[in-house]
């Protein structure tokens, strides 16, 4: 099997459900050993977030998370797991974890204990808030993220209707996911270079309020405010996908000549004759009004007339599919996104390819997720040596 960017680089990962999972599935992808560190009884929570052909434990979101790992159970207040675990950590190159300070100070395993053991070692720590501010001993979960960063209020400023609601998706443990596989491969170079090791702290309120507000701090970037935070584009109620014959389509208009495009393919050029559009200015002033008459037009071409069409005039279109349609996208199938495999305790299953491609340098094949405790004898027998 080809060796990975990061093979040899060993990874104790005592994380669960999604933030820190995501960040070092990625490692593993890239070749790293993770050994997942798992509570006794049920282990990760994400084990027991749906159904599985191959019986409790092995939902399928646990599945897409925990490829290319080890498992092991340990019950840390346990002096023998306990003395396991401080062996493993001690030629560990990394130490990722998402259990809170003071409870990892009462297990011994803060930073100031492991970086007495393993002075080289990278301490990840997975938070839901910096350690330094006033949030820092609360839990932290997508929802109550998407809540505190604002982004609940986001759908309320598009459709009008004032409830606040969460996007439905783990948006915040995935961008917090995100930033901690980056943090961790610098803080790996940097110790690369200089033979220190460090504590490196991923607060997923602060990465996903970064992630949210980059766009939407918007007039409130200035000093006073010039307006209110939220970026209009992106919260125009009427830039939404397009009703077409037989479905919807969402076409992206954004340039000034491009308007000029869209109204030539729904025949309707005379609409821009009006002097409101005569220049970019009055476009974006009146992008309301350039919407509302593309959404009473978009209805009388099918979708595939439609996109046909836009991708002539190079115009970015694609149609609007149903989540249950993904799966069958002849673009992610032709490009190896959705890998079929076998699973020994679950069967045929869809797993989804690590998206960045590398032109060299990364394993043939990866370990499938594991069962709990499917490794324990050999992770166990790694600290006897």
């Amino acid at each position: 099997m080809q060796p990975g960017m990061l093979d040899g680089i060993k990874v104790i990962d005592l994380t669960s459900v999604v933030f820190g999972p995501y960040s070092t599935q990625i490692l593993a992808d890239l070749g790293a050993d993770v050994i997942k560190v798992e509570v006794p009884g049920s282990g990760d929570a994400f084990r027991w977030s749906g159904a599985s052909p191959g019986g409790p434990g092995m939902a399928p979101g646990f599945l897409a998370l925990n490829r290319g790992k080890r498992s092991v159970v340990l019950d840390l207040k346990n002096p023998e797991d306990r003395q396991v675990m401080l062996g493993l950590l001690a030629d560990a190159d990394m130490f990722a974890v998402n259990v809170r300070g003071k409870a990892l100070e009462r297990l011994g395993l803060d930073y100031a204990a492991v970086s007495a053991l393993n002075p080289k070692i990278v301490y990840l720590h997975c938070v839901g808030f910096g350690q330094d501010g006033p949030y820092a001993d609360l839990q932290a979960y997508d929802d109550v993220i998407q809540a505190a960063s604002g982004t609940a209020t986001l759908l309320p400023r598009v459709d009008g209707n004032p409830s606040p609601r969460y996007l439905p998706s783990l948006i915040a443990d995935k961008v917090a996911g995100l930033h901690g596989a980056y943090a961790a491969l610098a803080a790996l170079f940097h110790r690369q270079r200089t033979g220190e090791g460090q504590y490196v702290e991923v607060p997923m309120f602060e990465c996903f309020t970064s992630f949210m507000l980059l766009e939407h701090l918007d007039a409130q970037t200035f000093e006073p405010p010039l307006g209110p935070a939220g970026y209009g584009r992106q919260i125009d109620p009427y830039r939404q996908p397009f009703a077409t014959s037989d479905g919807h389509i969402s076409i992206v208009i954004y340039t000034l000549d491009a308007w000029d495009r869209i109204f030539g393919i729904l025949d309707d050029a005379a609409f821009l004759a009006d002097p409101r559009f005569a220049d970019a200015r009055g476009r974006v002033a009146q992008q309301d009004a350039l919407y509302q008459r593309l959404a009473e037009l978009t209805p009388q071409m099918t979708t595939a007339q439609l996109l046909d069409a836009c991708h002539a005039a190079q115009l970015p279109a694609q149609p609007v599919r149903d989540l249950d349609e993904v799966i069958d996208d002849p673009h992610l199938n032709a490009t190896g996104f959705f890998r079929r495999r076998e699973h020994p305790h679950v069967g045929p299953y869809v797993e989804q390819a690590q998206p960045v491609r590398f032109g060299r340098g990364t394993p043939d094949e990866r370990r499938v997720p594991p069962k709990l405790d499917e490794h324990g004898a050999e992770v166990r027998g790694l600290t006897l040596r």
